[in-house]
């Protein structure tokens, strides 16, 4: 079994402009890359978890935001940055789209992006971490078992509640990984 990075999409990798579905609007959150980078070179299988509830919404189709994922796969593998996985939530309960405006046990808190990442990829949870920028992306890592939660600011604040679903709270996804390397491997259970 392999230890994951996992990674929340909007605020943690790039810029949180709203409900971003084409490449022209992806901005990286600064220094993400090279991030991603050294959680890669460090032995970490990076996955992408995002709930993408403009889907549900009605705001953008699955052939854009599948466009858009291919995109940035392809840009960071050729940055030296491969993805083992990208998954996503397409509901939304309020949603405007019947067929995605349901209660799911994908959509963050609830674990199940990681538990199905976990089976498809052999991946050993309590050897992984996970960075997001929200209190229901702390609330999944906690309740799939992921051995460190951290969170990042990403231009706006953490609810106290939210803080104190993580193990540590940094500025970025850059200033997240450099703590996370410089600390001894999650112990497994």
């Amino acid at each position: 079994m392999k230890r994951a990075a996992f990674l929340d999409r909007d605020g943690v990798i790039n810029v949180e402009h709203g409900y971003v579905h084409t490449w022209d609007a992806f901005e990286f959150v600064p220094g993400s890359v090279d991030a991603m980078r050294r959680l890669h070179e460090a032995g970490y299988a990076l996955v992408v978890i995002t709930n993408q509830s403009g889907l549900a919404r009605g705001m953008y189709t699955e052939a854009q935001y599948q466009a858009l994922t291919q995109r940035l796969s392809q840009h960071l593998a050729e940055q030296g940055v491969p993805l083992a996985a990208v998954y996503h939530c397409p509901h939304h309960p309020g949603g405007s789209v019947p067929a995605l405006a349901v209660d799911c046990d994908c959509r963050k808190p609830a674990p199940g992006m990681l538990l199905r990442a976990q089976r498809e990829l052999d991946l050993s949870l309590a050897d992984s971490l996970l960075v997001g920028d929200k209190g229901s992306d702390a609330e999944a890592g906690r309740r799939a078992g992921v051995g460190r939660v951290m969170l990042v600011h990403s231009g706006h604040a953490l609810a106290p509640e939210d803080v104190a679903l993580a193990d540590s709270v940094h500025a970025d996804l850059g200033e997240a990984v450099a703590h996370a390397l410089a600390q001894p491997a999650c112990p497994t259970p």
